[in-house]
């Protein structure tokens, strides 16, 4: 297929959080949002109406206090359970407008479709108003498409898409008039072009790149000395020639972490092997869905490096499992075993967690002669049974140690948090 006449579409969820809370609860609406990260320590998420009070992506929020007061902000803890199911749902629908291996799902609130099969059966931009309105129905998310002629393309078309009403939350590069497409790029800092960080922006900015068009016109070749081969890429593709490709499977994880600040400082070492305990078993339960096999796992402790009055204290320890594996009960001994190594007593603990590494794909470790194949079906049949049990009643009804008991000492703060229509005890009651 020539690579000059491909058409691909991103559809991004606007203010994904926020929207999501503002689906269950109507008087959110048309009104200054912010939801915060873990702790409810910093701004993640904001509205239309609280970016223009001014404020700033990831602040603290101890250093907007005055703004949310004088301006009725709403304030929300973080509610991942809520935005996942959200985002599977997003996805879905988005699956239903084009075939296998024509999306890719980038990120919780991104997704790409490639639409070369269909530029020429629709029009473009009444396919995406469709998808717009679909998903506003059915799901009751705001979304904007941007599509054109490579994946870098489509992404500056999304932005484009955000910050000009009049595009109806669709802009089509494919179809634009030249002119009015050099233009547009004409006013976009060259910062927001897919894959152009902070560093590279200054450098384009000191050889006088300072927009979209700039970097357009732009020689590959001269920039791929300077830079990379993949800044090449994206010069190439901001040209009209697609040069990333559609990932029809996300790419093999390299490590899995798991890992959060407490919501108060830990001294008691149980406590923090209950921590430790749920992080083990949360890596493990991504690892199985992987379906991969661990060779070896991390474990660290940590102090508030911000905290002057007090010394800092970081450490970790690696250990080796002498057999890959992927029972719960192997990643949460090691770990609790490695606490007990890197445990200091009268140390406040702000944080601790374990990182998985020397992963493999379970289905191709061939095991030596020695490995005993019954002990490894005992701690199958064991990990079916728990998850069976967990995706019946909740994956806090059975586990490892104590860890999920209600009101730990570790846990972390969430004040703030709505509740989670798509759980059985939180489900929405309609009255009269």
């Amino acid at each position: 297929m020539n690579n000059a006449n491909r058409v691909f579409a991103l559809i991004d969820v606007n203010n994904c959080y926020v929207s999501c809370e503002r689906v269950f609860d109507p008087s959110l609406n048309n009104q200054p949002v912010i939801v915060l990260s873990n702790n409810d320590g910093c701004a993640v998420a904001r509205s239309q109406e609280a970016k223009d009070l001014g404020i700033k992506m990831g602040v603290p929020v101890f250093q907007i206090k005055d703004i949310i007061h004088h301006n009725n902000v709403q304030v929300l803890s973080s509610n991942y359970a809520l935005y996942a199911e959200m985002s599977r749902r997003f996805h879905s629908i988005l699956s239903e407008f084009v075939g296998p291996g024509e999306q890719e799902i980038y990120s919780i609130d991104e997704s790409f479709l490639e639409l070369t099969a269909y530029s020429n059966k629709f029009d473009l931009s009444d396919y995406a108003q469709q998808m717009r309105e679909r998903i506003w129905k059915w799901l009751g998310l705001p979304v904007c498409v941007g599509i054109g002629r490579t994946k870098t393309e489509a992404k500056i078309a999304n932005h484009i898409a955000k910050k000009n009403a009049q595009f109806r939350g669709v802009c089509d590069l494919v179809s634009m008039d030249l002119i009015n497409k050099e233009q547009i790029f004409g006013t976009i800092d060259v910062s927001e072009v897919w894959g152009v960080g902070r560093k590279h922006a200054k450098r384009l900015n000191d050889m006088n790149i300072n927009t979209v068009h700039d970097l357009a016109c732009t020689d590959p070749r001269n920039i791929k000395k300077l830079f990379s081969i993949v800044m090449a890429r994206t010069v190439a593709e901001l040209q009209g020639i697609s040069c990333i490709e559609i990932e029809h499977t996300p790419p093999s994880k390299k490590q899995i972490v798991a890992s959060r600040s407490f919501g108060t400082k830990v001294t008691d070492i149980n406590d923090l092997r209950e921590a430790i305990s749920m992080y083990a078993q949360d890596a493990c339960s991504r690892l199985r869905k992987e379906n991969l096999l661990c060779g070896c796992i991390t474990a660290f402790v940590q102090t508030n490096p911000f905290d002057t009055n007090v010394p800092f204290y970081s450490n970790a320890h690696t250990s080796t499992f002498s057999q890959p594996t992927d029972c719960v009960l192997d990643h949460v001994d090691r770990a609790v075993r490695m606490l007990n190594m890197l445990y200091r007593k009268d140390m406040k603990f702000k944080k601790c967690g374990v990182v998985l590494t020397c992963l493999e794909p379970k289905s191709s470790h061939i095991y030596d002669l020695l490995t005993d194949m019954e002990a490894i079906q005992r701690k199958e049949n064991l990990m079916q049974a728990l998850e069976s049990v967990q995706i019946k009643f909740g994956k806090k009804k059975i586990a490892a140690g104590s860890c999920f008991l209600p009101d730990r000492n570790w846990s972390m703060s969430r004040d703030k948090l709505s509740r989670n229509p798509f759980k059985w005890g939180e489900m929405l009651e309609i009255t009269k």
